[in-house]
Formats: structure tokens, C-alpha cells, sequence
């Protein structure tokens, strides 16, 4: 399907991903870890060859392959030579991209706005190993260009949306960064809400655990680039060793194929809360990027085919509020994923960002009456009906 490029994104989801299955619909499970070589001059060429397939796991397996290329596909709509490595995490397709092109001595740029655990990736190991780091606010026009070093900032890193305030950073000024490689976590928006590659993006990076695979039974990460990129990152890959699961694969292709769908009936249901959100007399403030009131609403328009699943607001009663909300609910489900069926709430302050110190929590605009909701697939009357039970109780 991949000679299609007049295919609709929904379309491409359906379809692609399909080369290790034959004719079965349902996608093929491969879940040999290690495969037989013809002889001598067969292994060698195996276990010397980039990406080989049929020869050992951690090099690849065809159903790991399969959800990568369907990855490759959504995220090169309409560009040549796009290819995407799977990762056992988000946190694992992360680190691994960043240790294998930033070195001691290398200086990354990356936005404030990211999550927790990025960040503390940054500031611990990476630091660590000799790897400088320099945040800035990635919403702030020029920022990110204006922290770069020439000739020593090797990658300038952004989330958009951000976790968990859904603040954007411009993909287009992002892309126009010339010398380091340019890198978007766009976990949030999902390859179906946004194209980062389209707009020149070096790399688009997802926790695929979340809105991709979208059933919360799949932990799995996924790097889309081109080729000549993702075949080096897999060359350090394989020997970092967070490689992909196929079981994991295999769920997370199934997500694929129901992607649209959910994407688009929960976007609208993330609309429905954000608006009824946005009037009540409990909340502070709200965020989410379909709103008119969201300060980068005018880029959101411009930069994302979908508004997103996500959404935080700031409770007026700060953190005694927040833990109130949390024992009322009743269909909303308190934890901290997101993509998922079901509707999700969670406290950053104490759950997702409770890793970052007071001063790093403000700065990233964490603060004790934040709350975040990833909207499911329940009617929004019922998830409105449920918020309005538990903050008028």
C-alpha cells in the first residue's frame, strides 16, 4: 500500500504494516526469538547485515517489523524513505536515540515543557555521561534556535503537546534549526494529529504504549526518521538492548488499525469536558488546544489535523480539591496513562512529575491543584455528568 500516497491517513492505519502476514487479515505473531541459518556464509551475512530479519531478536523479528513499518508509513505520508525502530518503552525509544548521537562532550537544547521522566533522563544520565543539557521555555518564539551552540549542540529536543499542560512548540521554527538533528515527542498527538516529519522534523518519537496501541495492554515505544538515521540508532540500539516485544507489537499494530476512530471520537469527547470545563466556577483555568482560549490555539490549527485526547485543568482548591475530585468520581478512573478506552485522571504533582524537585515542578507549571484527563471512549454526557457529580458534591 505503500505505492498509495493518495490514501487518507485513516486509510494508511488500515492498511499498512501488513508484509509478515500474508494473506491473514489479523496480524501475524512471530515469537521465535532467534532463527536457523543455512550455513556458514548464511549466519555471517545475518549477523553482519543491518536489520537483518530471520536471525536473532534483538536484531529484529517480523512482527516487530510490521508495526514499525506501519509507523513508517503514518509518519512519512507523502515522503521518501522513512523507516521507524520499535523500543520495549517510550523511555527506552528516548534514550536510546539520544545516547546513540549525542556523546560526551555533545550538548543537547531541549524545551522545559517535557515529561518527567525525559527530563530526568537529561539531567541525570545524560549529565552524567558527560552530555550538556540546556532548557529552555519551547514555547517562547526563537528560544530554542538562540540555545544552540554551532558545532557542539548535536540534538534540540521538544514534546508537543506537552505533558502535561499540552503547551506546543512550532514545528516549522523547530524544523528550521539548522547543524543539530531535531527531535519531537509526539506521543500526545499520535502520527494521526500531527506529521512533525512533514514539517521537516528530524525525528518523531512516541511512547506508542499510549494513544497507539491505544488498549492500555502494550508497552512499547517507536522512532520514525529516515532510513539512514533509524538504521543508526538501531546500530546502537542493539546493543542498548531495549528492543520491542512481539506480543507488544502485536497489540500495538492492532491499535493501529482502530486508531482513527478512537482518535477522533475522543478528541471530540476531550472538546465536549475542555468547553464545560472551561465555564465552571471550580476551575481555575483549562488546557487544551481546541479551546479559543488556549494561548497557541492559532498553532494548534495550523500544526495538528486533531486537537487531541489530552487534557489537564487547574482546580481552584489546589491540592485539597484535587484529592476530593479523585475519592468523587465514580466512571472516571483514577491513574496515570493515557490513550487508552477508559478515562484517566491523575495529580502530576504527585504521580507523573513527582520525580521533579518544587522548582522544577513550578517551572514546568506542575502545580498542586493540576489535573490531568486522558478522555476514553465513554459518552462525554456520562464523563461530564460524572465531573459534575464529583465537583458540586
Amino acid at each position: 500500500m505503500s505505492g498509495r500516497p493518495d490514501l487518507k491517513p485513516a486509510s494508511t492505519a488500515i492498511n499498512a504494516g501488513r508484509g509478515a502476514s500474508g494473506s491473514a487479515l489479523a496480524p501475524a505473531l512471530w515469537a521465535s526469538s532467534v532463527w536457523e541459518s543455512a550455513c556458514l556464509d548464511d549466519a555471517h551475512r545475518r549477523a553482519t547485515g543491518v536489520r537483518s530479519g530471520e536471525f536473532y531478536g534483538r536484531y529484529a523479528n517480523p512482527t516487530v517489523r510490521s508495526f514499525e513499518q506501519a509507523i513508517a508509513e503514518l509518519e512519512g505520508d507523502r515522503l521518501d524513505d522513512i523507516d521507524a525502530m520499535a523500543f520495549a518503552s517510550g523511555m527506552g525509544a528516548i534514550a536510546t536515540t539520544v545516547l546513540a548521537l549525542c556523546s560526551a562532550g555533545d550538548h543537547i537544547v531541549a524545551a522545559r515543557q517535557l515529561y518527567a521522566g525525559t527530563l530526568a533522563f537529561l539531567q541525570g544520565p545524560c549529565r552524567r555521561f558527560g552530555i550538556d543539557v540546556t532548557l529552555v521555555d519551547g514555547t517562547e518564539p526563537g528560544a530554542m534556535a538562540a540555545a544552540v551552540q554551532p558545532g557542539r549542540t548535536t540534538m534540540v529536543l521538544a514534546e508537543t503537546p506537552s505533558n502535561p499542560r499540552l503547551e506546543l512548540v512550532d514545528l516549522d521554527e523547530l524544523a528550521a534549526i539548522t547543524g543539530p538533528f531535531t527531535a519531537v515527542d509526539s506521543t500526545f498527538a499520535t502520527p494521526l494529529g500531527q506529521q512533525p516529519l512533514a514539517h521537516g522534523v528530524d525525528i518523531v518519537i512516541h511512547s506508542a504504549t499510549k494513544g497507539i496501541a491505544g488498549h492500555n495492554d502494550a508497552t512499547i515505544g517507536v522512532v520514525a526518521a529516515e532510513r539512514e538515521l533509524v538504521d543508526a540508532i538501531w546500530g546502537y540500539g542493539v546493543l542498548h538492548g531495549a528492543m520491542a516485544s512481539p506480543f507488544d507489537a502485536l497489540n500495538a499494530l492492532r491499535g493501529v488499525r482502530t486508531m482513527a476512530v478512537r482518535t477522533t471520537h475522543q478528541s471530540a469527547g476531550a472538546q465536549r469536558i475542555a468547553e464545560w470545563l472551561n465555564d465552571h466556577p471550580a476551575v481555575a483555568a483549562v488546557y487544551y488546544p481546541g479551546l479559543p482560549t488556549h494561548p497557541q490555539h492559532d498553532l494548534a490549527k495550523r500544526q495538528m489535523r486533531q486537537f487531541g485526547t489530552m487534557l489537564a485543568f487547574e482546580l481552584a482548591g489546589g491540592r485539597d480539591a484535587a484529592a476530593q475530585l479523585l475519592d468523587r468520581i465514580e466512571l472516571i478512573r483514577c491513574a496515570t496513562s493515557l490513550g487508552g478506552p477508559e478515562t484517566l485522571i491523575c495529580h502530576p504533582m504527585t504521580t507523573t512529575h513527582a520525580s521533579l524537585t518544587p522548582q522544577e515542578q513550578a517551572e514546568s507549571g506542575v502545580t498542586p491543584g493540576l489535573m490531568r484527563v486522558s478522555v476514553g471512549l465513554e459518552d462525554a454526557d456520562d464523563l461530564v455528568a460524572d465531573l459534575t457529580r464529583a465537583l458540586e458534591a
